[in-house]
């Protein structure tokens, strides 16, 4: 991927930016574009996007919402699944030649039917993720937001919680917040330990929510008990890190909304986005709609 000082150096001239999760779209390399007047994030969220700045300077910012609300879900939800019945474990320990017969206390799992999941972010993803928990698995749905969600308790039976009750009570988290200031590395040694040391974690919203050297610790001492994530801090995360040492560690490359249906759509979202600011209109997905 082109570095900060390559895009920089590219944007000189251009009207409108198409830019990805990964690269960073600050004050500075947007008054190195002058004649900018609109980003088009490739993703939902936009953390990587100093939209304030944006704002201040007249330049429109849209994202991809929705389109990618149940490939994303359906990502997290695999995650669960692999991690509570040890998938990968078993995968590389036939691959490796170790398979000679069945153990009966060989490979044991977590059961999921009937377990207590919680979310933290109620939102499109986090409701999708529940939904097929409670649904498909008769799962109790515990969630932590700053806001409630009144479809989510009618229809799933969901609770709202705070925090500290949805780590203590949870068999299964699920992470499916924005990052923000309040949420950036809320996962550290403190929440961990609060958790049961049967959790299983899952994270496939951003990784700063999650201290990462924390969560070795937390994993490698067996804290808790497993997990799953699709994205890290840093990302991508080197391949020495030890985190990929753990076997109660899934490690994917960013991939839930990888599916030819919801890529496909993010792009003409994002194509749409694009056209409409160099036309001067509103974007279909604005998230600083204050810019005209």
């Amino acid at each position: 991927p082109p570095s900060y000082e390559v895009i920089k150096a590219k944007v000189a001239e251009c009207e409108g930016l198409l830019s990805l999760l990964t690269d960073r779209v600050d004050a500075e390399l947007m008054d190195a574009a002058p004649k900018l007047k609109v980003i088009a994030n490739y993703a939902v969220g936009y953390d990587n996007i100093d939209v304030d700045a944006a704002t201040a300077r007249g330049i429109k910012v849209g994202n991809t919402p929705g389109v990618l609300t149940e490939a994303t879900a359906d990502f997290a939800f695999c995650l669960m699944c692999a991690a509570a019945r040890r998938i990968v474990e078993g995968v590389l320990y036939a691959r490796n030649g170790h398979w000679h017969t069945w153990e009966p206390r060989g490979h044991l799992g977590q059961e999921l039917w009937g377990a207590t999941i919680g979310i933290l972010g109620m939102g499109r993803i986090g409701y999708a993720m529940a939904y097929r928990a409670h649904r498909g698995f008769n799962m109790r749905v515990l969630y932590h937001d700053v806001r409630e969600n009144e479809h989510a308790e009618q229809n799933l039976g969901a609770q709202r919680v705070d925090l500290d009750t949805l780590l203590s009570e949870s068999d299964y988290l699920s992470i499916h917040t924005d990052l923000n200031p309040s949420t950036e590395g809320l996962f550290g040694r403190e929440e961990f330990a609060k958790m049961k040391d049967r959790a299983v974690l899952i994270n496939s919203a951003r990784g700063p929510i999650v201290q990462t050297e924390a969560l070795y610790e937390a994993l490698r001492d067996r804290v808790i008990w497993a997990a799953a994530l699709d994205v890290t801090d840093p990302e991508p995360l080197p391949s020495d890190h030890p985190l990929y040492t753990l076997p109660n560690c899934i490690i994917t490359p960013h991939i839930a909304s990888a599916t030819y249906t919801s890529r496909n759509r993010m792009a003409v979202m994002a194509a749409e986005n694009i056209l409409a600011g160099l036309r001067g209109d509103t974007l279909p997905t604005q998230v600083n709609p204050e810019v005209k």
